[in-house]
């Protein structure tokens, strides 16, 4: 599923931005799991070139083992969140525990935004959480990670559900630097063609609905 359709939004549970306003051609870019000296400044540099922005969801402990690497995306315009000191997996993890490991992370993360690993988190945690921070989820999920998907079908499913105020999912890791490297410069190439622009995301007061 490259999409996330409105009854899985719904189903989620309220708190959740899985979307932006579309009220302009603006396209969110987000990576999780990094950072990583192999994969973040290939990442970083295809961005470069193409004049783009994203918001990197970082995992602590990778921050921790890699700070200059953490220091790189901060200092070239992109924006940071939390995503869990050991990216756990909320449904497999008892609530206080996933707690004290997303605050954990907060203490090398400095954000207020927060998207659970896997998109896997349960409304306990997440009532405590949105308390905190802004959660984070997806529109069009890119499918970099999964072998079984070419790059020639990332690109274009991943193209063919963008639209205004998407939030588009790929990750920052050594299993999908090779895809990429093909897929992203030519993603980022047909969106400036097709007039969109890349943000960041922001605060809680520039955020969209959860649906």
């Amino acid at each position: 599923m490259y999409n996330t359709p409105y009854w899985l939004r719904l189903l989620g549970g309220r708190g959740l931005t899985w979307q932006m306003p579309g009220n302009n051609k603006a396209l969110y870019l987000t990576f999780d799991d990094g950072p990583h000296p192999d994969t973040s400044p290939v990442i970083l540099d295809i961005l470069g070139t193409h004049d783009a922005n994203a918001t990197f969801f970082c995992v602590g402990e990778n921050v921790n083992s890699y700070p200059d690497t953490y220091e790189k995306i901060l200092n070239t315009g992109n924006a940071v969140g939390n995503h869990a000191y050991n990216h756990l997996k909320g449904w497999e993890t008892e609530t206080a525990a996933y707690i004290e490991n997303a605050r954990k992370c907060r203490e090398v993360v400095d954000s207020r935004l927060f998207r659970p690993p896997y998109g896997k988190i349960k409304r306990t945690q997440q009532r405590i959480l949105r308390k905190e921070y802004d959660i984070i989820m997806w529109t069009v999920l890119s499918r970099d990670y999964d072998p079984k998907v070419d790059t020639e079908t990332c690109l274009e499913k991943t193209w063919k559900y963008t639209k205004p105020g998407a939030i588009v999912l790929f990750h920052d890791s050594l299993k999908t630097i090779d895809k990429l490297k093909v897929v992203l410069p030519a993603y980022l190439s047909m969106a400036r063609e097709a007039g969109y622009t890349f943000k960041v995301l922001g605060p809680s007061s520039s955020l969209g609905t959860g649906c």
